[in-house]
């Protein structure tokens, strides 16, 4: 795909839908589960993706990956005071547009199997080891919750208002290298992870082997 005009912005949403659909080739092929969902009589729309995540839970309702349990000492010394159990989470990510911020803003939820929804604190203490300290210093200025734009129903987010600053050196790496740049899923591989949305390593090595063309497929079309 061609990468002229792309800063650390994606320009529009017209460029934001093209890319979609550039990665949308890719998922297929990979078979990881990413579509593209339509508003009805509109040109609006979201990538969205649903995923299953073990985490470990105990008594005092404190949430914590179950890959975690010995990264944190606080969390450990009292895991080892109540009663520790594994319970599988179905995660539901969304990405859209902001046209506020000019970049995509990555949503999602969070239920048990029985479907109870988890709470922010509890999506907090789910999040990355390397991402905890800052989200308990001040969790809402990255992980919030709020209605989701186009469904009008309550989701959590990642907040984009530093989207900007840490992309624009990603992008210019990858420029400078003549790499190809899908900015959804170079900015996807940087966010994901935070939430517990991993990006397979197998996505930049497919996209260089399709040598996208040098311009964006078509944007989608309206329902």
């Amino acid at each position: 795909m061609s990468t002229n005009g792309m800063g650390a912005r994606l320009q529009g949403e017209e460029n934001f839908h093209r890319c979609c659909q550039a990665f949308l080739k890719l998922s297929d092929q990979l078979r990881d589960g990413w579509t593209w969902e339509s508003v009805k009589s509109s040109n609006e729309g979201y990538l969205r993706k649903t995923s299953l995540r073990s985490v470990s839970v105990h008594s005092g309702a404190s949430w914590i990956p179950a890959a975690d349990e010995e990264t944190n000492e606080d969390f450990d010394h009292h895991c080892h005071e109540d009663a520790v159990s594994s319970q599988v989470i179905q995660y539901e990510y969304h990405i859209l547009y902001s046209c506020s911020y000019m970049n995509p803003v990555l949503y999602f939820r969070a239920f048990t199997l029985e479907g109870r929804s988890l709470s922010l604190d509890q999506v907090c203490r789910s999040v990355h080891p390397h991402f905890r300290l800052r989200l308990q210093q001040s969790p809402l200025t990255t992980i919030t919750q709020q209605e989701h734009p186009l469904l009008g129903q309550p989701f959590f987010m990642l907040h984009p208002c530093r989207t900007e600053e840490f992309m624009k050196p990603v992008v210019q790496i990858e420029k400078e290298q003549h790499s190809q740049v899908n900015y959804i899923l170079t900015w996807l591989s940087s966010v994901g992870p935070l939430v517990g949305l991993d990006v397979s390593l197998k996505y930049p090595i497919l996209q260089r082997q399709l040598s996208e063309p040098e311009e964006c497929p078509e944007p989608f079309p309206p329902s």
